[in-house]
């Protein structure tokens, strides 16, 4: 493993070399490497003053910003481990990650403040509470910068070996829990390592951070992008004429966004005036695209495009299709609707998943991967850790599709449930669970039909108690109340009764196909 393609080495290799050079900016807010890694220094005091060291977690709850990457660097400092909570999910959701975690300081902006009276827990792990802005006046909490600047600028040098966890990243359990994602020194030291080779990553680069940092998408990418020392531009918040302005302003040269993103920069008014001259490759990925979107990109942006696969359990893109693969005029555009071939490293396979059998090329299957950048495991899920993560390491995507003779990998269908929105995944479980909860439904199923804009919405399908009625808008409204809007249904469908097979298992295949017939390509 070599130490500068770690996160606590990238920052210290990196401000070393250029240390008055450009490393982030956010608005008017320019940042070099030297005064990142001083702040990060400071943090990592004050995190030690907490009584923080390695191996603990460390919570960050707050929107793109200059400041996670000074918790990040800084706990990495320590041999922490960072846990970015998803600002988009509800209050109780936040307080379960934050629970799970076992986070002892949680680092907050002042924005999420209401939303710790309603997490409905005290959050009895959390010694110290920081809010960037104002406190509210809580017994733990302190200001971010008086807490941070009153540590000494002394760096504590720790380095950590391959195996040992830096950061945790949650997703949506199938049974509706939050799992906490544990990634490597070694998980993300393959990463950064590769951005040279699989992203063309150089110090030339100017990244735009677009997706939230919660996200590998986010947080991968914008390591991806600083491992050659680049510069970065973050964005806050998803806005499109924003991006293309930085697009435009920074002369940025790379960014990474969802199909759901490049189709609304397509209907941004101004874009035909825009200069986008600078801009060398997009990358895409987290859910699919429509060939006629991509093709439209790729004239409008006239920039290289790169597709990558993978997810939080593989610290990201493990696959990609490659921008000499992007020809929507020649003989090979079929490969459009491929998810590319596998990176260096990485090996594939496709399981029958009635025999465990590996299936013919060709032959749709589940798709297994195993390589270094697979996860460690769940944090504390053991059974989940064994249901995904097999003792000879191959790594279960729960995708199926099939790899072709030339080891191109296209995606069909989903073995598990799961439904991707815009990029999100969303376990029916979860959402199931909630509606039940009501007292007006007596069965529900959730799944993922087509949307033009997001790719898959979210469907519920409800059996209503005898006798009651059951408002559609009524009920989506209760789902938020309890769960992030994203994975709430966008639209309700009421039934006497639910599909099941002999053993009680809801048949979903049976209720989407009436929305998926005749499309070819099944994951959205």
């Amino acid at each position: 493993m070599e130490e500068r393609f770690t996160v606590a080495g990238l920052l210290r290799y990196q401000a070393a070399r250029q240390p008055e050079a450009p490393m982030l900016s956010l608005g008017e807010d320019r940042v070099s490497w030297s005064e990142l890694k001083g702040r990060a220094c400071r943090l990592a005091q004050a995190l030690a003053g907490e009584g923080v060291g390695p191996g603990d977690r460390v919570a960050f709850l707050d929107r793109n910003g200059t400041a996670y990457f000074e918790a990040l660097f800084g706990g990495a400092f320590l041999g922490a481990v960072n846990v970015a909570v998803n600002w988009r999910l509800a209050p109780p959701e936040m307080g379960a990650v934050i629970d799970d975690s076992k986070a002892s300081v949680l680092i907050i902006h002042g924005d999420y403040l209401p939303c710790l009276a309603a997490m409905g827990t005290d959050l009895p792990s959390v010694v110290r509470i920081v809010v960037i802005g104002e406190p509210s006046g809580g017994d733990r909490e302190v200001g971010y910068e008086a807490w941070r600047d009153a540590g000494e600028e002394v760096d504590p040098g720790y380095v950590g070996d391959p195996e040992e966890v830096s950061m945790q990243l949650y997703t949506s359990g199938t049974t509706g829990l939050p799992k906490g994602v544990m990634l490597t020194n070694g998980n993300l030291a393959t990463a950064i390592g590769e951005a040279g080779e699989t992203f063309r990553i150089n110090e030339e680069t100017v990244s735009l951070v677009a997706m939230p940092l919660f996200h590998i998408g986010g947080s991968g990418w914008a390591l991806c992008g600083m491992s050659r020392g680049g510069r970065s531009v973050i964005l806050r918040d998803v806005d499109p004429g924003e991006i293309l302005r930085i697009f435009e302003e920074e002369q940025v040269t790379e960014t990474f966004v969802v199909p759901a993103v490049l189709m609304l920069l397509l209907a941004t008014p101004g874009i035909g005036v825009r200069d986008l001259s600078s801009l060398r490759n997009i990358f895409y990925g987290a859910s699919p695209i429509a060939e006629e979107v991509l093709v439209n990109c790729m004239r409008v942006f006239g920039c290289e495009f790169t597709q990558v696969y993978g997810m939080t359990e593989t610290t990201g893109a493990i696959t990609a299709l490659r921008p000499e693969d992007h020809d929507p005029d020649g003989p090979r555009r079929y490969l459009l609707r491929s998810a590319g071939q596998a990176h260096r490293g990485v090996e594939l396979r496709i399981v029958d998943p009635d025999s465990g059998e590996d299936s013919p090329t060709g032959i749709v299957g589940e798709l297994y991967t195993r390589s270094a950048y697979n996860m460690l495991g769940y944090w504390e899920k053991p059974e989940e850790t064994d249901r995904t993560l097999l003792a000879d390491g191959w790594l279960r995507t729960g995708d199926a599709g099939y790899v072709d003779a030339d080891g191109y990998l296209f995606l069909h269908d989903r073995i598990k449930d799961m439904i991707v929105s815009g990029g999100e995944n969303v376990y029916p479980a979860e959402v199931e669970n909630v509606l039940l909860s009501h007292e007006g439904v007596a069965d529900a199923a959730v799944i993922g039909v087509p949307d033009e804009r997001w790719g898959e919405t979210v469907k519920a399908v409800v059996v209503p108690v005898p006798g009651v009625e059951i408002d559609a808008g009524e009920l989506i409204s209760f789902c938020r109340e309890r769960l992030a809007h994203y994975k709430c249904p966008t639209s309700v469908d009421l039934a006497e009764v639910l599909p099941r097979n002999p053993s009680g298992k809801i048949l979903k295949r049976e209720l989407r196909e009436p929305y998926w017939a005749g499309r070819e390509r099944r994951i959205q």
